[in-house]
């Protein structure tokens, strides 16, 4: 069982290292998607690549307790030696994920209505980013099924094949961006085109990778699949997960559509910008989910010892990644920036505003790691009032710090709602461990 393997720094590092990997092809996606149009030499497809990835992304983490709530659970149950239960939450997942896309590709009007409604971009702007979000929907089913395959490959501490299925995925995307952007000339169409396919073939790849689980019978035992009191349990938890996603990517969201009401240029500038906010996201990601995996699987087994093992391994491998990217981003910042647009006024921009990321490791680890326990933990009504917390904290940042100070009051803004992250979820962190006493 895996519940009674020693839990050490090795162990840590053979979770998050193929996760970290796999996630640097992920910022490495944007910042390609990002510097093809970028090298168009023009503001408005930069800034429409970032506003449809926005809302879209935004759209689909509604779904990201696919992805945690899977982890959370399906670590807990292998904790608890519950083998059957492990294969019927890859058969739950796969069936919610599938439906879940469904319903956004019928909903894409309102939705594309309601996005263009809220950013007060350019008309230029405004309508590349619709005809992006019009042709990357049609992949939401596999998008958000990717999801949930993620959260049960990681509850099984089998990082290494979200390894291979990322960087399949995600390099295939930047092969196709290539081509259809610079190749044949598509801009912002040929950057939607090559993740939609990319994002189906990544589906057929993690079922592929999923195929042991298919090969015995508890994955269509339907009276267990079925059952009530664990869809009940599910229910609750994704809701409250969903919840928690809907502000976090609300909040991510608000930031772009706000920047957008200083100019295509200055849209633009954050846009480049954000990406290294992603990158830290995603480096510190390996270790978050490796806290989701061995805290989850300490809930399991009851041991709040190993719960608190789990959480402080973790945390401190996380530090470490924090301080060395806080040393990249002050002195390589500006020359990734280049590379990145070669708009002047872009890069101009971009530079004003670079010492908000160089500090966004620092201030918004913490809140990284916690989420990592508590999903693990599947404390989610408590990530989920906390967040409530936080994003109110934010939204009265952005209404006293953006009218005086414009782009540096978003960027403030956006740093005080890690901090409010980090500083609601600490606070209960005593009572997760006694939960599990």
């Amino acid at each position: 069982m895996a519940d009674t393997v020693a839990l050490t720094h090795s162990r840590v590092l053979t979770i998050a290292l193929p996760i970290m990997i796999s996630n640097i092809t992920v910022p490495l996606l944007g910042l390609v998607d990002t510097g093809v149009v970028g090298q168009m030499g023009e503001a408005a497809p930069i800034g429409a690549v970032g506003l449809g990835a926005v809302v879209l992304s935004a759209v689909y983490w509604i779904f990201g307790f696919l992805r945690m709530g899977t982890t959370g659970l399906t670590a807990q149950a292998m904790g608890a030696g519950n083998r059957a239960e492990v294969a019927a939450m890859l058969t739950r997942v796969l069936m919610i994920g599938l439906m879940g896309g469904l319903v956004l590709i019928v909903l894409q009007w309102p939705i594309v209505a309601a996005a263009m409604g809220l950013a007060e971009g350019s008309d230029e702007v405004e309508g590349l980013a619709q005809r992006y979000i019009s042709i990357r929907i049609w992949s939401a089913p596999a998008a958000i099924a990717i999801f949930g395959i993620n959260g049960w490959l990681i509850a099984r501490e089998r990082t290494a094949s979200i390894l291979l299925l990322q960087i399949w995925m995600n390099g295939l995307n930047i092969v196709l961006d290539l081509v259809f952007v610079l190749g044949l000339g598509w801009g912002v169409a040929g950057v939607a085109g090559a993740t939609f396919l990319a994002e189906w073939s990544g589906l057929a790849f993690g079922l592929w990778l999923c195929r042991a689980a298919f090969r015995v019978p508890d994955w269509r035992d339907w009276a267990r699949v079925f059952d009530r009191a664990r869809l009940i349990h599910m229910a609750a938890v994704n809701t409250d997960i969903m919840i928690r996603s809907v502000l976090l990517t609300t909040g991510f969201a608000a930031f772009m559509f706000l920047g957008a009401r200083f100019g295509d240029v200055t849209l633009a500038g954050n846009q480049i910008l954000i990406q290294f906010v992603y990158v830290t996201a995603h480096a510190l990601d390996g270790f978050a989910l490796a806290a989701e995996t061995l805290v989850g699987q300490a809930m399991g087994a009851r041991s709040r010892a190993r719960v608190r093992q789990g959480a402080v391994l973790t945390s401190l491998w996380g530090l470490g990644i924090c301080v060395g990217l806080m040393a990249g981003y002050a002195l390589l910042g500006g020359l990734i920036i280049d590379v990145m647009t070669t708009a002047e006024g872009v890069r101009e921009v971009a530079r004003d505003y670079l010492v908000w990321v160089a500090l966004a490791p620092a201030l918004g680890m913490p809140s990284f790691m916690l989420d990592g326990i508590f999903i693990g933990a599947t404390r989610t009504r408590d990530m989920r009032n906390m967040m409530v917390l936080s994003f109110a904290g934010y939204v009265l940042a952005l209404v006293v710090l953006v009218p005086g100070l414009e782009n540096h009051g978003l960027w403030a803004a956006l740093m005080i709602f890690f901090v409010l992250r980090a500083v609601t979820l600490a606070a209960r962190y005593p009572a997760l461990e006694r939960a599990a006493a």
